[in-house]
């Protein structure tokens, strides 16, 4: 099998999460993955146990750049590797979850009749899939409504694909809170900007630091690399005995479970994995994406009671304030966390595997008769 998804941890995780379920099932596949050269896939594959491949691609940007110029160049560089790479490799099927070199190598799969089966995260389809979806075989979607994206015919339901340590954590507070160096006597906030962090979540919580210090709770803060050294250094001067900064948290689930509330952008990665965890959340969209759709993702919550949010231009004033708040307001959180677990969708990585499976197996009965 080889699956191809990047640029971001919404797309990298979700790809990650569906090898693993598949090779839970078939230990002796071979596995390969294909990304974008340059980008953090690069990275966080082979540390998950994968072997990768990097094609010369990237995104457009919204000026005129070099890059944007050599962008026709780059996707065909990257169609003739991808199609070298599965000329050698030969998979039996081929994945997709978006990003920047998804397009090339599932274009190839489908001109050489490979089976292929993309999966999309978002209420709003990106670039990546939507130019692919009328030649592949099975779309898994994670929102209902994607008629207008994708054809009606090749859409499954599943919902977005989670890593599996993520899964029943409630009986791992005690390891978490351990694991971060923390005690049960106190509070404890969980702040994500997503695996690239977020400028704006950062300045609220270097904004709103001394309150974080005088209510005495403990924070979780993953700032972002970008970020990280930056957000450091304009600590320095306080006292951060109950804070734990990192650049990216590996342990998500013993983070989660240590969690009291969580503040989170509201991709939809972020959004499957907090419906997972079932825990109270702060939601602080991204202005800066496609179509609005991380406000998007964040108003299918609050609408049913299930989240709070806060506007990115409020954050740097409110979000301290709200997450304060509501850490101490028992009955609020304990309300928001039963209205979002009922938009979890634990099988979802089973779900898509299985789509998986009746694609490959399909191609092998056809081979047979």
């Amino acid at each position: 099998m080889i699956v191809s998804g990047g640029g971001t941890g919404g797309h990298i995780f979700p790809a990650l999460a569906i090898a693993n379920e598949f090779r839970e099932r078939y230990p002796q596949a071979e596995i390969l993955f294909v990304g974008a050269k340059g980008r953090m896939e690069m990275t966080r594959v082979p540390e998950a146990g994968y072997k990768i491949i990097g094609l010369w691609i990237s995104g457009l940007q919204r000026r005129l750049t070099l890059s944007n110029l050599l962008f026709p160049v780059k996707v065909v560089a990257s169609y003739f590797k991808a199609k070298s790479i599965l000329k050698a490799f030969r998979p039996d099927v081929v994945v997709g979850t978006g990003g920047f070199a998804s397009g090339p190598v599932l274009m190839a799969a489908t001109r050489r009749g490979i089976p292929s089966l993309i999966q999309e995260q978002n209420s709003f389809a990106g670039l990546a899939n939507k130019q692919v979806a009328g030649k592949v075989n099975r779309v898994c979607v994670a929102y209902e409504g994607m008629e207008k994206y994708f054809p009606r015919e090749k859409i499954v339901l599943t919902g977005n694909p989670v890593r599996k340590d993520l899964l029943h954590i409630e009986s791992k507070r005690a390891e978490g809170l351990r694991h971060f160096g923390f005690d049960d006597d106190n509070k404890t906030l969980l702040i994500l900007g997503g695996s690239l962090g977020a400028r704006t979540i950062n300045e609220s919580v270097l904004a709103g630091i001394e309150k974080l210090i005088d209510a005495r709770v403990q924070v979780i803060w993953q700032t972002g690399k970008n970020y990280y050294l930056a957000c450091k250094d304009r600590v320095s001067s306080y006292n951060t005995s109950r804070m734990r900064i990192h650049d990216f948290i590996r342990e998500m689930d013993l983070a989660y479970a240590a969690a009291d509330v969580v503040v989170s952008r509201s991709g939809a990665l972020a959004v499957s994995e907090l419906c997972i965890a079932q825990k109270p959340c702060i939601l602080v969209p991204s202005p800066n994406v496609a179509e609005d759709h991380q406000r998007k993702n964040a108003e299918a919550l609050t609408s049913r009671g299930a989240a709070v949010m806060v506007p990115d231009n409020e954050a740097v004033d409110r979000l301290v304030d709200e997450a304060l708040r509501l850490m101490f307001d028992k009955q609020r959180a304990e309300e928001l966390s039963r209205n979002i677990a009922k938009f979890a969708r634990p099988n979802a990585t089973r779900d898509i595997v299985d789509e998986i499976e009746k694609l490959v197996k399909g191609t092998t009965q056809q081979e047979t008769n």
